[in-house]
Order: C-alpha cells, then structure tokens, then sequence
C-alpha cells in the first residue's frame, strides 16, 4: 500500500530522506566496500559516525562543555536503576509519578534506596501534571526524578519542578529533540530513541560531569556506571552501531529543517490542528487538562468502546495506523512527533471529521 501515516508511540515515524540516504549506503558505506551494519565499532569510518553524531546533538541542543553525552544500549527501562546506582549516595531521591514510565522508575528506584513520591496524578488516571513549585522534597534527597513528556497519557510538563536546589534528573524519551531545551536545568537528561530520533536500541543520556563518578552504589554493574561508559566515549563495548549512524542521521535533518525552534513551531502547529479539532468536536474529545497538553502524543476517545474500535479499524483501512490507545488507557492516541509531517495530521482530522459525520 505504500508509506502509511503512522502514528506509532514508538518505535515511530522516521524522516523519508533520512531512509533514503541509509538505504543508498546499505551496501557500500561512503567507498568502504561494506555496510554500516558490518563495520567494526573500532573502525576510523565509524569513529567519524559517532564523533559527527555526538558534535551535532551537541550543537542541536547548546550541551555545554561539562556535560556528556553517552550513546547507551537497554533503552530509558535500563538507566531506571542505573540512575539511582550512580546518584544515591545518600539513598534518598524524590519521585513526581506522571504516568507509567515515572512509576516504574520510582518503583525500580526503592530498590536501591528510599524513593519517595513527592507528588503525584493518579487520582485522575494521569490527564494533569500537579504542581511542583512548593514541593515536600526531602532535604537529603540526591535527586528529583521525572518523566517530562508522558507518553501513554499525553501530559508534559511545560514548567520544570523547583527541585529546592537538587538536581533534577528527566527521563525525555518522547519529546526529545522536538523543542529548544536549556540543559543546565538538569543534572541528566536521558531517553530512548525510538519516539523521536531513531531506531529502537539506543539511550541517549546527556549528563553532567560532577555526576559521573567512581562511587556508585556498590554492586554496581560495570556497565551501568557511566563512568564505565563516559571514559571510553561510548565505545567500552560494542554500542548499537547501526541505530547511533542513523540517529547521527536524524540530528543532521533536524538541522537542516532549521534546528530545535524550527522543530517547536513545526509541532505546535500540527498539534493546533488536532487539538482545535478535538475541541470542537461533538463525538471525540481529548482526555488531558488543556494547560497540560503534550505536543507529541495527542489521547482522545469517542465515549463508547465499540466506536474507538470501529474508528481504529476504519482508520488503519485508510492507511492510518498504530491509533490504538495503550492497553492500560484504551481510546485513541496520535503520536506526531518530529518526522510526522503535517499533512499527516490535516488528513486525519479530515477522516475524523468524515467518521463523526457517519456516526453521530
């Protein structure tokens, strides 16, 4: 049938251009005679792909000089217990739980130590992100922890937390790369890149220096202590070679598309034209508080079970796929991140309309 607009939470949508060029070079990288795919990580070809990758998310995103940018493997799930094996020293961090991702990481975290959840929105099945400017955060707390954008329940949080002066640690999976971000705000900034930058297998954390150190907690896997990872420049093992060239691919894209303030206005405008429409609509309505609306994934429903199933089969016929809802939530959710293009959005709104017409 051709390329679909596909709304997958992740892995997702990657930019055409960017296939392209990886399929132009599957066969015969740059006049190596061989794939990226067989190319030693130690190799001088491949050094350039991942030096040209971290110089370029360096300069998309302003990183300053003290702080690391790691190309790890074992998605964000892993860096949920290498966050408290590398910080906790004094065993006490503080949890703002948004939705799954934050409360497997908070859950994960009391293995290690005290986690305690400071703030919280399950009361409303995760649609709000609380107010963080007064929080209870405990004063030997080595961090505070959040997920910034929630994937499964579509909430961002548009004001950082005043952490009182502790380190905020973010996991930023979903809405990486898709708008400016001041990283001297964080002490880490972590995500897989299957949502926004590329294929799934790699984590990028982005952490700064006086927090990669020798004394993690002890027991400690080689491997996830950054440390391990910062002094080889992601090359102790063997990295996720093919899915890091074609991030390093993404970043030159992102580039060229005009940067991170590019990316934002380009995602703010696909995301009015659904969020407009869902406003107006008689039969879907989104399911977040309106101040908490995250750009790159958009949950709404119909009210009634059968219809969002009807609406999902409807829409995949139509070359509109993955718009089913995670299982924990059901309904519909629309993930348009970066490589969405806005066409995508403005016909779905359209075969919205048309269903809403045939089934009111």
């Amino acid at each position: 049938m051709g390329r679909v607009y596909n709304f997958s939470a992740g892995p997702a949508v990657l930019p055409e251009e960017v296939l392209k060029e990886a399929a132009d070079e599957m066969l015969d990288y740059k006049g190596t005679g061989m794939s990226v795919m067989e190319m030693s990580h130690r190799s001088k070809a491949y050094d350039n792909i991942i030096k040209e990758a971290e110089k370029d998310i360096r300069e998309l995103m302003n990183i300053p000089d003290n702080y690391k940018v790691l190309f790890l493997q074992g998605g964000a799930s892993q860096q949920f217990a290498a966050v408290p094996m590398n910080l906790m020293k004094n065993k006490k961090a503080a949890y703002i739980i948004t939705g799954q991702w934050a409360k497997k990481a908070y859950q994960e975290a009391q293995k290690y130590g005290e986690a305690v959840a400071v703030a919280s929105s399950a009361d409303k099945t995760f649609s709000y992100i609380p107010d963080c400017s007064d929080l209870d955060i405990p004063e030997d707390a080595d961090y505070v922890y959040i997920c910034e954008n929630n994937t499964i329940y579509g909430t961002k949080f548009w004001t950082l937390p005043n952490t009182k002066g502790k380190d905020l640690v973010a996991d930023v999976s979903s809405c990486f790369l898709s708008e400016p971000v001041d990283v001297t705000k964080y002490g880490v900034i972590y995500g897989g890149v299957q949502k926004n930058i590329g294929p799934a297998g790699v984590v990028i954390s982005i952490i700064r220096e006086d927090l990669i150190r020798d004394d993690v907690l002890p027991g400690t896997p080689t491997m996830l202590k950054w440390k391990t990872q910062a002094d080889a420049d992601s090359l102790y093992n063997t990295p996720p070679c093919y899915g890091i060239y074609i991030c390093g691919k993404v970043f030159k894209w992102i580039k060229k598309m005009g940067g991170l303030e590019a990316m934002k206005v380009h995602n703010e405008k696909k995301a009015k034209i659904l969020y407009d429409f869902l406003d107006e609509s008689k039969l879907f309505k989104g399911t977040v508080e309106k101040k908490d609306r995250s750009l790159m994934n958009v949950p709404f429903v119909t009210g009634d079970e059968e219809l969002d199933k009807k609406f999902v089969a409807e829409a995949a016929a139509e070359g509109f796929v993955n718009l089913k809802g995670h299982r924990t939530v059901g309904g519909m959710r629309a993930s348009i991140y970066n490589a969405m293009p806005i066409e995508g959005v403005e016909k779905l709104v359209e075969f919205m309309r048309k269903f809403e017409a045939e089934n009111a």
